[in-house]
């Protein structure tokens, strides 16, 4: 498993997705070449 670095490229991965009225399984590599952001909770439902 690939580690996410600040100022790297991000691995690949994949995950559910509501686009187009439902949910998909979408990769990263799906969007290659396209600009992408990408937005993430690193402590979301943890007791911190």
């Amino acid at each position: 498993m690939d580690i996410a670095r600040a100022g790297g490229q991000a691995p690949d991965f994949e995950a559910m997705a509501y686009q187009d009225g439902k949910f998909e399984k979408i990769k990263l590599s799906d969007y290659a070449g396209k600009w992408t952001v990408i937005c993430f909770y690193p402590g979301d439902f943890t007791f911190v």
